[in-house]
């Protein structure tokens, strides 16, 4: 049985973790999905140490919603939000949702959607939206959530290739409280 989890909003002083995250998530998601060179830049020492001091302003920012589930007294995954960048028609975007791979399975994921829904949907948002890459499994997990696609994004990589990403979207985001 899975240790019980406790969801709460992160802190500046989370970043470390917040980064832990982010990066070994990355490798444990993108590894045979993205270019190696690629994600090795994204997932080594110098992207955690960037990743964390990103996460020090972002935990702080009022227009950033930053979520995070502990296990144990660790942070295991987390999710963040705020107004939509890039959705047109869309009044709140999903940022980012990472879990360690062996807190998969566990409802943690599910639990920090609703309450980041919650939260954007108390902030007067009433859509979402998130880019996931095309490959990333986590995409039919959305479609099981609710969301419906709605078009699709491709970028170049500086390490050859494109990256492709499907946008996913909550249109009555009641839905997910």
């Amino acid at each position: 049985m899975a240790p019980p989890f406790t969801l709460r909003p992160a802190t500046p002083p989370d970043a470390p973790a917040l980064a832990h995250v982010h990066t070994a998530s990355w490798r444990e998601t993108y590894t045979g999905l993205l270019p190696q060179e690629f994600l090795a830049g994204m997932t080594d020492d110098a992207a955690r140490e960037r990743r964390q001091r990103m996460w020090e302003v972002l935990a702080a920012d009022p227009s950033q919603i930053v979520l995070v589930t502990q296990q144990d007294g660790e942070v295991v995954a987390f999710a963040s939000g705020g107004p939509a960048r890039d959705h047109p028609g869309v009044d709140a975007e999903l940022y980012t949702l990472y879990a360690l791979k062996s807190a998969h399975g566990q409802g943690l994921g599910r639990a920090l959607l609703h309450a980041l829904a919650r939260e954007l949907h108390l902030g007067g948002a009433n859509s979402l939206a998130l880019w996931v890459l095309d490959q990333n499994p986590t995409r039919q997990w959305y479609a099981r959530q609710g969301a419906r696609e709605a078009g699709e994004k491709t970028q170049p990589l500086p390490a050859g290739g494109e990256l492709r990403e499907v946008r996913m979207v909550w249109d009555n985001l009641a839905q997910l409280r």
